[in-house]
């Protein structure tokens, strides 16, 4: 007796497949039957976790008769980036999320502010809402008071929330999980900056790998291999990836860059000239604002570094 149903991918590991019906949190195994391509994708893996897909099965389902992906369901989001520095290729990250929680850190390890600009840009491209989570405060409030203070009023005049927590002393696990609650999120950052440590903060009950800050490279080792989706007992979701050393940006022209920085956006329609690269153009309106302090010069840096990459992160 064929068994069909549609679920959402929870676990991707390599060709095998978790799915459940959500909000059940009723795992069983899949594989893809096939090739699944995805109209107009270049990505590596045609199903991403967060994915919606239609499955089917020939009796009662187990490792030894997984169900088959026979489709895939379109996409309300989802973030993707460039494979690896200097593919062209591109992998999706996960799709169908709520918001995405980008973990970050002042210091342990040191804040790269153009790594965190990639993934914001590419959150306002693909239309998943996003909030910074600053973890580790305990750490450098009050040794980088200044650089804290300085980050909050950047990236929340550029109009994203922040929000400071420590996975080790509680401090915000509390508001961050109720943040979580009843949706999809995703917790994404660099290597070292205590995603899984910040996940079992918020559930205990979970057993995500945790990794420790490589003394030689003052950066985390990786100990996320597979992109996981993890169930709250608070209620909610949360997809887990792997410390990420690059973010390349996907499918965006250079004469689009700028209207993926919010604070970059609002000021623009006042440049003298349109279309406006925001370089070398009299009567800027971009330019003017940041000369005037108005908009952060680290943000407009960012910017023109993605402008320089040439279709290639480095």
């Amino acid at each position: 007796m064929t068994v069909k149903g549609e679920a959402t991918v929870v676990k991707h590991t390599g060709s095998h497949y978790l799915l459940a019906q959500l909000p059940e949190w009723d795992l069983f195994p899949a594989v893809l039957r096939g090739k699944i391509r995805l109209k107009g994708s270049t990505a590596t893996n045609p199903v991403a976790v967060g994915d919606k897909v239609t499955f089917e099965a020939d009796g009662p389902v187990s490792e030894e008769n997984p169900a088959a992906i026979t489709a895939v369901h379109p996409r309300r989001n989802y973030i993707i980036r460039k494979s690896t520095n200097l593919s062209r290729q591109s992998h999706i990250i996960a799709s169908n999320l709520d918001r995405a929680f980008i973990i970050a850190t002042i210091d342990y390890p040191e804040l790269k502010l153009p790594f965190l600009d990639r993934i914001l840009v590419t959150c306002e491209v693909y239309n998943v809402p996003v909030t910074i989570v600053l973890n580790k405060v305990d750490l450098y409030r009050e040794s980088h008071a200044e650089m804290l203070a300085a980050f909050h009023e950047i990236y929340e005049g550029a109009g994203y929330p922040v929000m400071e927590v420590s996975a080790k002393t509680g401090e915000g696990v509390d508001e961050l999980r109720e943040a979580c609650r009843g949706h999809v999120s995703l917790f994404s950052g660099v290597s070292g900056v205590g995603k899984s440590s910040l996940i079992k903060a918020l559930d205990p009950s979970l057993d995500p790998k945790v990794g420790e800050i490589s003394e030689a490279h003052v950066q985390g080792r990786h100990t996320t291999t597979f992109y996981e989706m993890y169930a709250l007992s608070s209620g909610g979701f949360i997809v887990d990836t792997p410390g990420l050393r690059g973010f390349g940006l996907v499918d965006l022209k250079k004469e689009e860059i700028a209207l993926y920085f919010p604070e970059m956006l609002r000021v623009s329609e006042d440049c003298r000239f349109a279309p406006c690269t925001h370089t070398h153009e009299p009567g800027c309106a971009v330019k003017e604002a940041v000369e005037a302090g108005e908009i952060s010069y680290d943000r407009y840096s960012s910017y023109l570094g993605m402008l320089d990459e040439e279709g290639k992160y480095r």
